[in-house]
C-alpha cells in the first residue's frame, strides 16, 4: 500500500489505547510577546523558544511509527465490518515490515559507519533505535492479543476458524498428514548445520524453522541443529476440506504443518523442537545513480542482492527456547533488542490471502461503483468535452476510467501525433502501459519517462519499460539523482490545422487498482498556459537544457519549495496587516524544517493554519506563542488518503494547489514533482469543500497534540457523528445495487 506509513505501553489487554510519546514539548507560553509587556508585573512570562529549538520538533521515523499504530487501532473499530478489521491489522505487518527495511536499516547504517546525525528534534539514530523498540515491541505484542483474543474468536462466530495445532481433532491430523507428504515434504529441504554445512543464507522476510535434533545421522554427524526453508510458493494458509473440518472455512497454518511433521523429514532422529522464524533484512537499494554506466542494468544486479541485505530484526515464535533464539540473534549479528517473540505465525501479511472470502460478503465493505461525471457519461469523444473545460475526479469515488480512456483515444485517434507520460507505480498489467503500446504500435510518437528506482516496484517498472521500448516508445530513465514523481500526461492533437495540447495532472500514480484505494485527485485540462507548461517539463526531463519559465506550474526541485514558502510568507504577511489570513493543507507527510519553521512563523502572526497530514508529521501543534493557531490532524479510514491540496486565502483571492508533492525535503529538493492551480470559482469552491469534511470530520480523525499524542476525535455534545470518506462516498459515488434475480426455472 505501498504503502507508502504512525503509542503506547504494553497491554495486558488487548484494549483501545492511545500512543504516550515521552518526548517533552516546551512549557507553554503566554500567547503573545507584545502583550506579556504590558501585563509584565502580573503576568511574567517564559521565553518563547526559538524556532531553530529541538524541542519544536518530533522524530520522523518516531511520528511514522505513529502512524502504524493508528492504523493498527483501526482492528479495534467495530464500525468497521471483521475482515476490513482484520485487513487493518495486517497492513499494520507489512507496514512494520518496509519500516524496519527501510527507516530501522537507515538508522542502523548511520551508527555503523560512524555518521550519525540528528534532526531538526535533536534525537540521535541510537536514541532514536533505543526508542523504537521500546515501542513496537510493546505494540506488536498488542498486534497479537487483538488477533488472538478479539479477531479469531468473532471470526469464528461467523464460520471462519484457524485452527491452531493443539486443537486438531483426529480427522484434522489425518488431512495434514497426507498434505504434508503429499504437497509439503517434496519440495522441502532441509539443512543440517555442521562444519561443512554452515549456516544457510536466509531470503529477506522468508518463513523457516529452526530444528532441535537428537541422534546421529547417516554420516556420523550429531550437530543437533537443523534449518527448514519454507518454499516461498507455498500457501501460509491452507483450507481444510468440509470432511475434515465441518462446515464453514476452515484454516491450518503451514507454519502449524511443519513442525507437527518435522521427524518424516530426519528419519531415524528424534526432533525436540522445531520453532518458525523470520529475518527482516535492509531492503534499500544501493545504486549509485551517478556511478553507473547502465541504470537498468545495475538495478537488475541490485533487486537480486536487496533479498540478502543486512539483518535488522528477528521474529521467533514464543515457543522458540532461549538458547536457541540466542543462537539465531548471534548468526546475524543482531542484539536481543532486535528480538520479536509472537504468539501465533511470523509472517502475518500472508494472511491477506483469506481477507476477500466469497463465502462472507457481509464481513467486508458493500462495494461501491465510482461515479463518471455526466459531462463525460454522454460523449464519445473526450477531447471534445476537455476542449471546453477542465474535469477535476476524486478517486476512488470518482472513476479513474476518464484517464485511462483518454489515453486509449489517443491511440486509435489519427489526428493525435504524439503522447507523453511519467510512470512511477503502474502495476504490472497496467490498463496505461496496455494504451501506450497501442500507441507506438499505431505510429505516434510515444515518449514514457519511467522511474526504475519506485522503492519496491523497481522489478515491474523494469519490465514495462522493456515492453514499451519492444513497442517502439522512447522510454526515458528519468533524470539522474532525482527521481521522476510527477504525475503528468501530455497529449498533442492536430486540430484544424494546429497542435493543440491536453494534459492530465494527478496527485496519484497511474495504476488503476490504487485508484480504487487510494483517494486521489486527476485534473483533465486542455489549458493553453498549463499544458504549455507541462509540455516545457517533459522537455526538461527528455532532453538537456536550462530550467524553463513556467506559467502556472510550480515544479521541483526548482520552484516548487520556493512558491510554498512565498504564499506562506504572504499570508504572514496578511496576517501583520490585520487582516483575514488562512492556510489549508492535506498531504501524506511533514517534515521539511524551513517549511515547518515558515508555518510557526506564520502561526506568530496570526495565519490560522488547518493541516490534515495523513502520516509523518515533525511539526508540534498548539504550543503557546509558537503553533498554537496551527492544527494538525489524521485521517484514518476505509481508502488511504493520498490527495495533496494546498489552499490559502490571499487576502480574499483564493488559491488552490494539487500537488504530487509532500512537504519533505526528498519531495521538494531531490525529486521531479509538479503543483499544479485549480482554476475557477466553481473548482476551488468544490475542493474546499470537500478539504473542510475533512475538517470536521469526527469519527476516523486524530489529532496531535503539543507533546507527540494523538488523541482520536469523537462526537462531542449534541454532535452527529461524521466521517468525511463516509460522505464523499454518498456525494460521489454510485451505490450498488443488490439484485435479487429470484430462483432459477
Amino acid at each position: 500500500m505501498n504503502t507508502e506509513g504512525q503509542t503506547e505501553l504494553v497491554a495486558t489487554e488487548p484494549q483501545p489505547m492511545v500512543e504516550q510519546v515521552s518526548e517533552t514539548p516546551p512549557t507553554p507560553e503566554a500567547h503573545a510577546p507584545a502583550a506579556a509587556e504590558s501585563h509584565a508585573a502580573a503576568h511574567p512570562t517564559i521565553a518563547i523558544p526559538g524556532l531553530d529549538d529541538s524541542s519544536l520538533y518530533i522524530h520522523r521515523e518516531l511520528s511514522q511509527l505513529q502512524f502504524n499504530i493508528r492504523v493498527l487501532e483501526q482492528a479495534l473499530d467495530e464500525s468497521y465490518p471483521l475482515l476490513e478489521r482484520l485487513k487493518f491489522l495486517l497492513i499494520f505487518s507489512s507496514n512494520l515490515d518496509e519500516f524496519f527495511e527501510i527507516r530501522v536499516a537507515g538508522l542502523k547504517k548511520q551508527i555503523t559507519f560512524a555518521r550519525e546525525q540528528a534532526g531538526a528534534d535533536g534525537l540521535q539514530p541510537h536514541q532514536a533505535l533505543a526508542r523504537i523498540s521500546e515501542l513496537v515491541h510493546g505494540h506488536v505484542d498488542r498486534q497479537y492479543a487483538i488477533l488472538n483474543d478479539i479477531l479469531l474468536p468473532e471470526l469464528e462466530k461467523h464460520q471462519v476458524r484457524f485452527i491452531r495445532r493443539r486443537h486438531w481433532n483426529t480427522k484434522i491430523k489425518a488431512w495434514v498428514r497426507k498434505f504434508f507428504r503429499d504437497e509439503i515434504a517434496p519440495i522441502i529441504t532441509p539443512i543440517g548445520l555442521d562444519p561443512t554445512h554452515p549456516f544457510p543464507l536466509l531470503v529477506n522476510k522468508s518463513l523457516n524453522f529452526i530444528v532441535e535434533l537428537e541422534g546421529i545421522d547417516a554420516f556420523g554427524r550429531d550437530s543437533g541443529l537443523a534449518i527448514i526453508p519454507a518454499p516461498r510458493l507455498l500457501p501460509r494458509v491452507i483450507k481444510v476440506p468440509e470432511d475434515g473440518g465441518g462446515p464453514g472455512d476452515n484454516y491450518v497454518f503451514l507454519s502449524s504443518m511443519i513442525p507437527a511433521h518435522a521427524d518424516d523429514l530426519f528419519q531415524g532422529m528424534k526432533v525436540k523442537g522445531c520453532y518458525q522464524f523470520r529475518l527482516t533484512r535492509n531492503a534499500d537499494l544501493a545504486v549509485d545513480t551517478e556511478d553507473v554506466e547502465d541504470l537498468a542494468r545495475a538495478l537488475r544486479g541490485e533487486l537480486f542482492s536487496r533479498r540478502y541485505g543486512d539483518a535488522v530484526r528477528l521474529e521467533v515464535a514464543d515457543t522458540c527456547p532461549k538458547h536457541l533464539s540466542d543462537y539465531l540473534l548471534k548468526q546475524f549479528n543482531l542484539h536481543e533488542t532486535e528480538l520479536y517473540t509472537v504468539n501465533g505465525p511470523v509472517n502475518l501479511t500472508r494472511l491477506f490471502s483469506i481477507t476477500g472470502l466469497d463465502s462472507h460478503p457481509e464481513l467486508q465493505y458493500t462495494p461501491f461503483t465510482p461515479a463518471i461525471p455526466k459531462l463525460l457519461q454522454n460523449s464519445e469523444n473526450i477531447f471534445s468535452v476537455v476542449s471546453k473545460q477542465d474535469i477535476l475526479l476524486l478517486h476512488p469515488f470518482e472513476s479513474f476510467t476518464p484517464v485511462v480512456d483518454l489515453l486509449r483515444q489517443a491511440a486509435k485517434d489519427p489526428h493525435v501525433l504524439a503522447v507523453r507520460q511519467t510512470l512511477y507505480r503502474s502495476g504490472a498489467n497496467s490498463e496505461i502501459v496496455d494504451a501506450l503500446v497501442d500507441a507506438a504500435r499505431n505510429g505516434k510518437e510515444v515518449t514514457a519517462v519511467v522511474e526504475l528506482r519506485a522503492r519496491f516496484d523497481e522489478e515491474s517498472n523494469l519490465q514495462l519499460a522493456s515492453r514499451l521500448q519492444a513497442a517502439g516508445a522512447v522510454v526515458i530513465y528519468g533524470v539522474v539523482g532525482f527521481k521522476t514523481h510527477a504525475k503528468m500526461m501530455l497529449i498533442l492533437r492536430r486540430e484544424a490545422g494546429e497542435i493543440v495540447r491536453y494534459a492530465h495532472l494527478g496527485t496519484g500514480n497511474y495504476h488503476a487498482g490504487n485508484a480504487r484505494l487510494y483517494t486521489d485527485y486527476s485534473l483533465l485540462t486542455s489549458d493553453d498556459a498549463l499544458c504549455e507548461d507541462v509540455g516545457k517539463l517533459f522537455s526538461q526531463l527528455i532532453g538537456m537544457g536550462k530550467t524553463l519559465r513556467m506559467k502556472k506550474l510550480l515544479h521541483a526541485p526548482f520552484t516548487l519549495k520556493k512558491g510554498m514558502l512565498d504564499m506562506i510568507a504572504r499570508e504572514t504577511q496578511f496576517a501583520l496587516e490585520g487582516k483575514p489570513a488562512h492556510i489549508i493543507a492535506k498531504f501524506n507527510s511533514l517534515t521539511d524544517p524551513k517549511i515547518i519553521r515558515a508555518l510557526y512563523k506564520a502561526s506568530q502572526s496570526g495565519v490560522r493554519i488547518d493541516l490534515i497530514v495523513r502520516g509523518m508529521c515533525c511539526l508540534r501543534p498548539g504550543i503557546a506563542g509558537v503553533s498554537h493557531n496551527i492544527h494538525v490532524r489524521s485521517i484514518i479510514g476505509r481508502f488511504l488518503e493520498h490527495t495533496r491540496v494546498f489552499y490559502f486565502l490571499n487576502g480574499g483571492e483564493e488559491q488552490m494547489f494539487l500537488s504530487s508533492a509532500d512537504w519533505m525535503e526528498r519531495n521538494l529538493d531531490k525529486r521531479v514533482e509538479t503543483c499544479f492551480p485549480i482554476e475557477g470559482k466553481k473548482l476551488i469552491l468544490r475542493v474546499k469543500k470537500e478539504l473542510e469534511c475533512y475538517l470536521t470530520d469526527n469519527t476516523h480523525s486524530w489529532s496531535l497534540q503539543s507533546d507527540g499524542r494523538y488523541i482520536r476525535n469523537t462526537p462531542t455534545g449534541n454532535q452527529n457523528p461524521r466521517s468525511a470518506q463516509a460522505t464523499l462516498l454518498e456525494r460521489l459515488s454510485l451505490p450498488v445495487l443488490a439484485v435479487n434475480t429470484g430462483p432459477s426455472v
